[in-house]
């Protein structure tokens, strides 16, 4: 009998160095496991990164766009200054009108427009951020929240 269980469990005994292979397999899967892990989190923060640089970009260009609207205003506004129009308008032979030259002419229901305001647009202030809370979470963080949930509801998908 003892002989019968000596050879079953010979039979059943695995060499060391299928146990050996075994241990490492297991080692490697895990190391696998995590490096994938490792390259998802590394993507999603290099598009993240991309995309606040991008955003950096635009804020450079609009900041760009505002001096060059406000460098115009001032050209505007000295090409319009009554010095330069009245040297413009003697370079022209145009005199001044005396008071006895002008006539007035009183138009009924007639709406003087409004002079042009050049004053710059007020800035834009960013608004609240639209992005959702989801996505703005780090995979720690996700990782943090399910171990901290109950095994009840993280099994039913609901997220706090």
């Amino acid at each position: 009998m003892i002989r019968t269980i000596d050879v079953i469990h010979y039979a059943y005994k695995q060499a060391p160095w299928r146990i050996q292979r075994q241990w490492i397999s297991a080692f490697l899967l895990v190391v696998l496991g995590l490096s994938m892990i490792a390259a998802l989190y590394l993507d999603v923060t290099a598009r993240a990164a991309l995309t606040g640089r991008d955003i950096q970009n635009l804020s450079a260009n609009i900041i760009a766009i505002q001096q060059s609207n406000a460098d115009l205003e001032t050209n505007i506004a000295m090409l319009t200054s009554y010095d330069a129009m009245e040297k413009r308008a003697l370079a022209m032979n145009y005199q001044p009108a005396q008071s006895n030259q002008v006539q007035f002419i009183v138009v009924p229901g007639y709406i003087a427009p409004q002079p042009a305001s050049l004053i710059s647009a007020p800035s834009l202030q960013p608004s609240a951020p639209t992005i959702r809370p989801e996505y703005t979470q780090s995979l720690l963080d996700w990782f943090d929240q399910r171990l901290h949930t109950p095994v009840s509801i993280s099994m039913m998908g609901v997220s706090q």
